[in-house]
């Protein structure tokens, strides 16, 4: 079957949904176990995919468990029934958080785990105290598929995982499917198929640019797109490169450059790009020098398997040589999230919030007009916040109001009017609509 995205209400519940066509091929009910084999194998429980699903080949799953089988979106995995046993005993291992442990938070933990199906060298998510903690999956006893039970005896190691990376999946990017699907189709495609590329004869294109107005979620998709394609991932912030010092800020960028031939499959962030590529005065200096460099790694550097994105809010100030073909020769907009995507950022920021029955997120998507995904992080915490004031163990809709009253929203008539002209002024922008993607 073929891996599709998961919905937000199935993230960390290791749910698989197939069409009933693949469930009664497999003999399983809702709440059976498959395996799920794409370069590794893992379990996840059968579920049934919505009625309007009209791919009866695809399995949604989400990122965690993509991860744990080593496919990503649109890779051809197998899946089939399988058991599980009873854990006789289970070693967890912190992936990124240092955890104190004791036995009323092994049997928290525990009682959290219990009854999901799991496989040594697994991640797994527990929700503690509204934060997420990621645990992998040591040793087991019995092997293969077991299931932890009161009477498994479940030990936490009390160091972490030696594996730190931050990782962003496709189902923490909220209101932005478009660009998620654009950028797939640039960046993901000649990282995996670079094959597709070589057989037509053609280069794939050397990087884009991303701009939009601050907040609305353009490092957010670029760390997603590293994390999902498998690719290593190397975020430069503009500023940091600058040197007093000649020649120290070019050889920054040959090393990052270096650095990413060398660790291919790999995407290179520039973020606050403006900082590095202004427009050449004329009078040279260290700025056009970095720019001279940049636009030669960029050219000679870059192949199928380095990717350059580039990450701005001030679009004018580049230097138009940046956007030549060859260079980052497509531009994408990230625009502020409309109703729709607001609910969807709101669904996933208060996921693991703990929410009275009265706050309806349909009506606060409605009220969000102009806030970008930032200000609605910023809305979620200070809701938050007003709760704990009021010590009430749950956030209602009066936080929520009184939330809003605290943080404003960042986009204004006159800001949207300023993207649109600039917009209106880059040639090589990708439409918001047009001819069907790779992707679909």
């Amino acid at each position: 079957m073929r891996v599709g995205e998961a919905k937000q209400r199935d993230i960390g519940k290791k749910r698989a949904r197939i069409g009933p066509e693949a469930m009664d091929f497999l003999k399983v009910t809702p709440g059976d176990i498959i395996e799920v084999m794409g370069s590794r194998t893992s379990c996840a429980v059968v579920w049934p995919v919505d009625e309007d699903e009209k791919t009866p080949d695809i399995v949604r799953i989400d990122g965690q468990t993509r991860k744990n089988v080593g496919a990503s979106l649109n890779d051809i995995v197998k899946i089939r029934k399988a058991t599980s046993k009873i854990a006789k005993s289970v070693m967890l291992i912190p992936v990124n958080d240092s955890v104190t442990v004791d036995k009323e938070f092994t049997d928290f933990v525990k009682n959290r785990l219990k009854g999901l199906p799991i496989t040594h060298g697994d991640e797994i998510s527990v929700m503690i105290l509204g934060n997420s903690i990621d645990f992998k999956i040591g040793k087991t006893s019995p092997k293969h598929i077991v299931k932890i039970d009161r009477a498994t005896n479940l030990t936490i190691s009390t160091e972490t995982s030696v594996d730190r990376k931050v990782r962003v999946t496709y189902e923490e990017v909220g209101g932005l499917r478009h660009e998620i699907k654009a950028m797939r189709e640039i960046v993901e495609l000649p990282l995996k198929h670079p094959e597709l590329f070589v057989r037509l004869g053609v280069e794939p294109h050397s990087g884009i640019l991303l701009y939009g107005p601050p907040g609305c979620g353009k490092t957010l998709i670029a760390r997603a797109l590293a994390t999902e394609t498998g690719a290593n991932m190397i975020l430069v912030k503009g500023p940091e490169i600058l040197s007093k010092w000649i020649g120290e800020s070019e050889k920054a960028i040959r090393e990052i450059f270096r650095k990413a031939k060398a660790s291919s499959p790999c995407v290179i962030i520039f973020d606050e790009l403006d900082s590095l590529a202004r427009f050449k005065s004329g009078e040279g200096g260290v700025g056009e020098n970095v720019l001279s460099q940049l636009l030669t790694e960029i050219e000679e550097g870059t192949s199928s398997r380095v990717v350059v994105v580039g990450i701005t809010n001030r679009p004018d100030m580049l230097d138009s040589s940046l956007l030549r073909t060859g260079r980052l020769d497509l531009v994408l907009y990230v625009p502020p999230p409309d109703e729709k995507g607001r609910l969807e950022i709101i669904k996933i920021l208060t996921r693991k919030m703990p929410l009275a029955n009265d706050v309806k997120l349909e009506e606060i998507a409605v009220a969000t007009q102009n806030y970008t995904g930032a200000d609605l992080a910023a809305l979620c915490r200070e809701s938050a916040i007003q709760a704990m004031r009021n010590n009430t163990p749950k956030i209602s809709s009066t936080d929520f109001a009184n939330g809003m009253k605290h943080v404003r929203p960042t986009i204004t008539k006159e800001v949207d009017q300023w993207y649109n002209t600039v917009r209106e002024s880059i040639s090589n922008v990708i439409p918001k609509s047009g001819d069907k993607s790779f992707y679909g």
